[in-house]
């Protein structure tokens, strides 16, 4: 017998940076060791080596242009206990989540043709089916997501290279992205205007004018992780 899950909840609640667009996202997910290309919070398609796996992801890529661009998926990745995990998202928001009927419409879909391939038997007839959304925090692909979500807060996580001779550190917060170079390929970040930073500055005041001025240039190699950060 096939399984299908569907994994969300509502955001009910509308962010700091004024992102709410009535989406949804699943509720046990941690997605802090996210790693970009995992097939699961970190986005891209990651394959078990199985004998179907690239027959099911043939038919995801299927169903989804059947959406004529408005839904994409984020990440794929088949297990070997013979479960698929999808996380699909919507190409016209500013989130990129999808609401509850995406999901479903999209679920539907995908199940039938599952279900097709099976009786066909060119998958196995025991496929355990789970669809959800990026997250609320998902991972930001750099350099090509970053015009897309520009307007976000974001958690960066980098490489910070004193000298060429020096050790390097590693080094995080919480920031809106200035500007990026394609040719130059990096960044210019500042701090992000939300509680963990206002804090430093005292509580219950704003971010202080250091801290408004404050500039962070990285390389796009340096990025071990950008994703969402949700100040709620």
């Amino acid at each position: 017998m096939s399984l299908t899950k569907i994994k969300f909840r509502f955001l009910e609640e509308e962010e700091e940076d004024g992102f709410s667009d009535g989406d949804f996202d699943e509720e046990f997910i941690d997605d802090d060791d996210a790693q970009v290309g995992d097939g699961a919070g970190g986005g891209g398609i990651a394959l078990a080596s199985t004998s179907w796996d690239e027959k099911a992801l043939a038919l995801a890529q299927e169903v989804c242009s059947s959406f004529h661009g408005d839904l994409n998926i984020y990440a794929f990745r088949t297990l070997l206990n013979s479960t698929i995990q999808v996380r699909i998202e919507r190409m016209t928001n500013k989130s990129g989540s999808p609401n509850m009927e995406d999901v479903e419409a999209f679920t539907k879909r995908y199940r039938a043709r599952l279900d097709e391939a099976e009786q066909a038997k060119s998958i196995p007839d025991n496929i355990s089916l789970e669809v959800s959304s990026p997250g609320v925090e998902r991972v930001v692909r750099v350099p090509h997501e970053l015009e897309r979500f520009k307007d976000r807060n974001m958690y960066v996580r980098y490489i910070n290279q004193v000298s060429t001779t020096g050790p390097a550190s590693e080094i995080d917060g919480v920031f809106k992205l200035i500007s990026y170079d394609m040719e130059a390929k990096c960044c210019t970040w500042g701090l992000a205007d939300v509680r963990i930073n206002r804090e430093k500055a005292g509580k219950g005041r704003p971010l202080s004018k250091k801290q408004r001025d404050l500039r962070v240039v990285t390389p796009f190699d340096s990025l071990l992780l950008v994703r969402f950060y949700s100040d709620i």
